[in-house]
């Protein structure tokens, strides 16, 4: 079992579940009752708030605020300074506290620098979201998007290259080989025989 990394300078707060392997840095806030997966990374000055729960191997970088309702698979890049919200109409005076709205991340996507998540917008798995977009809908798996807001500009793979599909709506991705197949608006792996 890998032990757990915790910076002087962070702190965890009781009733956490931290999973083995996992690294937290300088001025992180790990807020009650939250779950960690295994083997994750969290960057310097993080704020993760409570309940919220992270995969195994989820990478968090520097200056990021991870909200309550927020949930990330396994897998999952988060870049630097990436803000989830968790309430579409905050104000102030009026205490909505317990009306959080949930925003799932699936597994293997990543986020790019800067960008804002609207709540109750889910990021399907190995989507890659661009530095610097607000993601104001829900984003299929394997979706690139970029803007503001953000729109949809293609597909990528699992290793995160922009595919193009033929005639037949097949791509190979130039990493790893893999294939992929479009069809009906929806992308879909084709496994090897």
């Amino acid at each position: 079992m890998e032990t757990i990394f915790i910076h002087p300078t962070a702190i965890v707060d009781e009733g956490c579940t931290i999973g083995s392997g996992t690294k937290i840095w300088h001025f992180s806030h790990i807020m009650p009752h939250c779950i960690l997966g295994e083997r994750c990374n969290i960057g310097q000055n993080v704020v993760v708030s409570p309940g919220v729960v992270l995969g195994n191997n989820v990478k968090v970088q520097n200056n990021v605020s991870i909200y309550t309702g927020v949930t990330c698979a396994d897998d999952v890049f988060l870049g630097p300074s990436v803000v989830f919200t968790n309430i579409s109409n905050p104000r102030s005076a009026i205490n909505r506290r317990g009306k959080y709205e949930k925003t799932q991340v699936g597994r293997g996507a990543s986020i790019g620098a800067n960008a804002t998540i609207v709540c109750g917008n889910n990021i399907g798995s190995y989507a890659l979201v661009g530095a610097g977009t607000v993601v104001t809908k829900s984003i299929p798996p394997y979706a690139l998007v970029v803007g503001n807001p953000g729109r949809q500009m293609g597909w990528v793979g699992e290793y995160g290259h922009r595919l193009f599909f033929d005639d037949q709506g097949l791509a190979i991705c130039p990493e790893s080989g893999e294939k992929y197949e479009l069809k009906d608006g929806e992308i879909w792996k084709v496994m090897s025989e």
